[in-house]
């Protein structure tokens, strides 16, 4: 209980604490208005639907590489560790939005002004654990998760920052479910 309690709070420091610190980076060390980041070059709507199309498409891709038998020991790995949460649609979704919102504030909307899209996706996927030197089968997988991430990084800027939120949701909201979907289909094999 007490780890299902740190995780969600950990999902609300992402929502509300890396947010905070993108927009204050935003607003006091760049020439890019706000409004902008968010609502330009294309309106919400389009950026939400391109988002979660694009978002959907990379997390089937990514659910197949994960769930292969090339992945298999760490898909149990994850699965493993998402079972320890007991976590609900409504906790997925919940975590998706905070993951989505604080994390692409911060890393595409503040940071990526300054590291550049290569550089951020890079440093995004690594900090995730997946570019690991010990462990090459998971590497495989980041290379894939850091070309994703360089492609959410360019939606950003040709699209908006919402192309880019609605985009990691969706990867997220998938993926959680399809890991604790598994975890329960082997649970009552």
């Amino acid at each position: 209980m007490k780890r299902k309690r740190v995780f969600i709070l950990l999902a609300w420091f992402t929502l509300v604490g890396f947010s905070a610190i993108g927009l204050a980076l935003i607003y006091y060390f760049q020439e890019q208005s706000i409004y902008a980041l968010f609502f330009e070059p294309l309106q919400w709507y389009w950026q939400m639907l391109i988002g979660f199309l694009a978002g959907y498409v990379s997390a089937i891709i990514a659910w197949n590489i994960v769930n292969s038998k090339f992945l298999s020991e760490s898909s149990e790995y994850y699965s493993n560790l998402i079972q320890q949460f007991d976590l609900n649609k409504s906790k997925i979704f919940f975590i998706s939005i905070c993951a989505g919102v604080g994390e692409e504030i911060l890393f595409r909307g503040a940071i990526q002004y300054w590291l550049g899209v290569v550089i951020t996706a890079i440093i995004f996927v690594a900090i995730h654990g997946y570019l690991n030197p010990w462990n090459w089968r998971i590497s495989v997988y980041g290379l894939v998760m850091t070309l994703f991430m360089i492609g959410i990084g360019y939606m950003c800027i040709y699209f908006g920052l919402i192309s880019s939120i609605a985009t990691h949701f969706m990867i997220d909201l998938v993926l959680l479910n399809k890991l604790n979907n598994s975890r329960i289909r082997a649970e009552s094999v």
